[in-house]
């Protein structure tokens, strides 16, 4: 890379990053890396993220993530989990009614008992 790209690239940096070549080529070099690296990282986070968020609603209505996800395949509903997580964030009653069709296809989808929310000073005790 010439000068110029370098520096273009080394815009923002901290230092003598941003206006010593020598330098600036070393952190740039790296930041790449850590870019090239981190596309790859940020599709692990985000599906990690939506599997959280399908598990927080399915157990709002007393199932788990992995029984809920064996009851969609059972019925054959092709969902994504990006699609899922909006649904069970946006739209719960579409939500609860796929929860409803998983545990019927399912049978092993037993309700799972919610333990009541405690509220106020009773959550000291």
């Amino acid at each position: 890379m010439n000068k110029k790209k370098i520096f273009k690239l080394a815009k923002g940096f901290r230092g003598r990053a941003k206006n010593c070549i020598r330098i600036a080529r070393e952190r740039v070099e790296k930041a790449l890396q850590y870019s090239y690296r981190d596309r790859r990282n940020k599709k692990r986070d985000m599906r990690s993220l939506w599997i959280e968020r399908i598990n927080a609603g399915t157990r709002l209505h007393g199932v788990n993530y992995g029984n809920f996800m064996h009851g969609l395949m059972k019925e054959n509903i092709q969902l994504n989990r990006k699609v899922l997580s909006e649904l069970s964030m946006h739209e719960p009653y579409s939500f609860k009614t796929l929860v409803d069709v998983s545990q019927n296809a399912f049978p092993g989808n037993k309700k799972v008992d919610v333990p009541p929310k405690k509220e106020g000073l009773a959550i000291l005790v």
